[in-house]
C-alpha cells in the first residue's frame, strides 16, 4: 500500500489512524489486517508493515483450544489485547467484543468496549451483528470508541446460522446491504464482511462510504484479514479454502523440535560450544 501516512520515511510511518484507513478507501488503495494474540507475533507483524492487528475472539480456537469462539471471556480478551498492544508500535490494534459481553444493551456494549480500551489498550473494537445492533454501535461511538461492524458469517452466531456457511445469497443480499449501511450510519468506521460471495461484497463496498475488510469475500474490499495461524500453515484440519498459505510453519517447527529432541536424547546437546563457562 502506498504510504499516505505521516512520519519519517527512514523510520517508517507513525501510528495508523482512522483517517489513514479512510484515505485508503477514498484513494482506491488497500491495507492488510492479521490476527494477533501475543507480543512476539504483534512485533513481527507490526515490523512487516501490517496496518491493523485484530485481537480476535478466534483466540478461543487458536490459543485456548475451544471448538468455537463462544467460551472466551472478556478478561481473557483483555489479557490478549494488552499483549498485542505492547508489541504494536505502528499498527492499529482492534479487539473483538466476545460473545455475551454486548448483546444485552447498548450500555453493556459501552462498558465492555471501554474496558478493552482502558485495560487492554485497544485502539478500536469489532462487534458482530446486524442492523439491530446499530444502537449499540452509536452508543460506543458517542462514548469515544471507534467501532468496526462485522457482518456476513459471524462466528458467534454459528449455531443460529446453521453452521460454517457462506452468507449473503439470494434474498439475503438486500438485507446484508441494509445491515452494512445501518452500522455505517450509526458511526462504524469500517465494515468487515466474512464468507460473502465476491459480487455481493463488491456491491456492498460500493454502497458504503467507509472502508471494508474482507475475509473470504473476494478482493473488492479495501482491506483483507486472515487468522495468522492459517496463513502461516499452523491451522488445524478445518483451514478455510479461501486462505492462502504463505508458509508451512507446522513442518518447520516440527522438524526443528524433532532435531532438538534427538540431540537431547543422544547426548549431543549441549555440546562444549553451548556450555556456560566462567
Amino acid at each position: 500500500m502506498p504510504q499516505p501516512y505521516p512520519g519519517n520515511p527512514e523510520k517508517g510511518p507513525s501510528r495508523i489512524r482512522l483517517h489513514h484507513l479512510q484515505q485508503a478507501k477514498d484513494n482506491g488503495e488497500k491495507f492488510a489486517m492479521l490476527t494477533a494474540y501475543d507480543v512476539m507475533m504483534a512485533e513481527i507483524f507490526d515490523s512487516a508493515g501490517i496496518e491493523m492487528l485484530l485481537v480476535g475472539d478466534s483466540a478461543a480456537n487458536t490459543v485456548l483450544g475451544y471448538e468455537s469462539t463462544l467460551p472466551i471471556t472478556l478478561d481473557e480478551m483483555i489479557t490478549f489485547t494488552k499483549a498485542v498492544a505492547n508489541g504494536a508500535k505502528r499498527a492499529m490494534v482492534v479487539a473483538d467484543l466476545p460473545f455475551g459481553s454486548y448483546e444485552q444493551s447498548p450500555a453493556q456494549a459501552v462498558a465492555t468496549a471501554v474496558r478493552l480500551m482502558k485495560e487492554g489498550h485497544a485502539h478500536a473494537v469489532k462487534m458482530e451483528g446486524t442492523a439491530q445492533y446499530a444502537e449499540h454501535v452509536q452508543a460506543m461511538v458517542l462514548a469515544g470508541v471507534p467501532v468496526i461492524g462485522h457482518i456476513g458469517f459471524t462466528p458467534q452466531s454459528e449455531h443460529a446460522l446453521g453452521g460454517y456457511r457462506v452468507q449473503g445469497r439470494g434474498d439475503a443480499v438486500q438485507q446484508m446491504k441494509e445491515d452494512a449501511l445501518a452500522l455505517q450510519n450509526a458511526g462504524a468506521f469500517c465494515i468487515l464482511m466474512e464468507m460473502v460471495p465476491s459480487p455481493v461484497a463488491a456491491e456492498i463496498d460500493a454502497a458504503l462510504a467507509v472502508p471494508t475488510i474482507g475475509i473470504g469475500a473476494g478482493n473488492s474490499t479495501t482491506g483483507q484479514v486472515l487468522v495468522w495461524q492459517d496463513m502461516l500453515g499452523l491451522g488445524g484440519r478445518r483451514t478455510p479454502r479461501f486462505v492462502k498459505k504463505y508458509a508451512d510453519l507446522r513442518e518447520v517447527v516440527g522438524n526443528a523440535v524433532r532435531e532438538y529432541h534427538q540431540d537431547v536424547v543422544s547426548g549431543s546437546f549441549p555440546s562444549a560450544e553451548y556450555e556456560f563457562k566462567e
